[in-house]
C-alpha cells in the first residue's frame, strides 16, 4: 500500500474531465493535478514541443513525490506516452486515448466520428487504432483546432461555439453518424453544446472511464493502492500562475459542467 499521490497531468483545463473520472472511482486515494495553460492547446504544437512540454509536466510532478503518472490528455499521449514510459521505467505512467473500440463495437457496423486535435489525429498511435477497426466500421476523423481554447476561455455554450461547432459537424451529420468520440478530454466540457447539434440520437464516448480503470489496475498489481479509509485530496496547479484557472479547475472539478 501507498498513500503518496497520483499525479494527473493536461495541456490545461481539459484534464479535469479524466480526474473526476478517477477520483469517483478512487475517492481516498490523494491527487495532484497539473494544468499547463501556459503553453495550452497542445494539440497544434510540434512533436517536438510536446514532448519536451509533457516530460516538464512529468518533472514537476516527480517533484511532487508522486506514485504514478496519468496523462489526461489525448495529444501528450500519442506524442509522449512512449517517450516518457523508456525514460521514467520505475513509474507507472497510464495515458488516454479515444474510445474508439466502445465506440465501433456499439452496435453493428456502425458509423462513428472521431473528434480530436490535429496532432492526435496524425499520430501512429491514433492511426494503428484507426486501422484496427476501419473494417467494421464507417470512420470519420473530424480534427477540430481550436476547440480546446473555447474550454480554456471557459466557454462551454453561446452562439461563438454553436457557429463553430455547426461548420465542423454538420457535413458528417449528413452521413448519418451513429455516434461521436470525443478524442480530447477538453471536448466533454462541452458536450451539451455538441449535443445540441447532434441530437439525442447520436451516441457519445469518451475515454476517462477506461483510463481510470487502466489507472486503478496497474496500482493494484503494483500494490500501490492507498490503504486511507477516509477520502482523499486534491490538490491542483497551473503553470501559469493564474490563480483564477486554478479556481475555475477547483470549480469543474466539484460541478458538473
Amino acid at each position: 500500500m501507498d498513500n503518496r499521490a497520483i499525479g494527473i497531468f493536461d495541456s490545461g483545463l481539459g484534464g479535469i474531465s479524466v480526474l473526476r473520472e478517477i477520483v469517483s472511482l478512487m475517492p481516498n486515494e490523494n491527487y495532484i493535478y497539473y494544468g499547463d495553460s501556459l503553453h495550452a492547446p497542445y494539440g497544434t504544437k510540434s512533436l517536438d514541443e510536446i514532448q519536451s512540454l509533457s516530460e516538464s509536466c512529468v518533472e514537476f510532478l516527480l517533484s511532487q513525490n508522486v506514485k504514478a503518472i496519468v496523462i489526461a490528455c489525448n495529444t501528450a499521449t500519442s506524442a509522449s506516452a512512449k517517450q516518457l514510459r523508456e525514460k521514467y521505467q520505475n513509474l507507472p505512467i497510464i495515458g488516454i486515448e479515444p474510445a474508439l473500440k466502445p465506440a465501433v463495437l456499439w452496435k453493428e457496423h456502425d458509423r462513428v466520428a472521431v473528434m480530436a486535435t490535429p496532432m492526435t489525429l496524425s499520430q501512429d498511435k491514433f492511426k494503428q487504432l484507426l486501422h484496427a477497426y476501419e473494417e467494421v466500421s464507417d470512420i470519420y476523423c473530424i480534427p477540430c483546432p481550436g476547440l480546446a481554447d473555447y474550454v480554456e476561455q471557459g466557454v462551454f455554450e453561446g452562439p461563438e461555439i454553436n457557429e463553430y461547432l455547426s461548420n465542423l459537424l454538420n457535413p458528417y451529420l449528413d452521413k448519418g453518424l451513429d455516434a461521436i468520440v470525443l478524442g480530447c478530454t477538453h471536448y466533454p466540457f462541452v458536450e451539451n453544446a455538441i449535443r445540441q447539434i447532434a441530437g439525442d440520437e447520436i451516441k457519445i464516448f469518451n475515454g476517462s472511464h477506461g483510463t481510470a480503470l487502466e489507472l486503478k489496475r496497474r496500482l493494484a498489481n503494483e500494490n500501490l493502492l492507498s490503504n486511507r479509509t477516509e477520502e482523499g485530496k486534491v490538490t491542483i496547479y497551473n503553470s501559469s500562475n493564474d490563480e483564477s484557472k486554478i479556481d475555475f479547475s477547483y470549480k469543474l472539478l466539484n460541478h458538473a459542467i
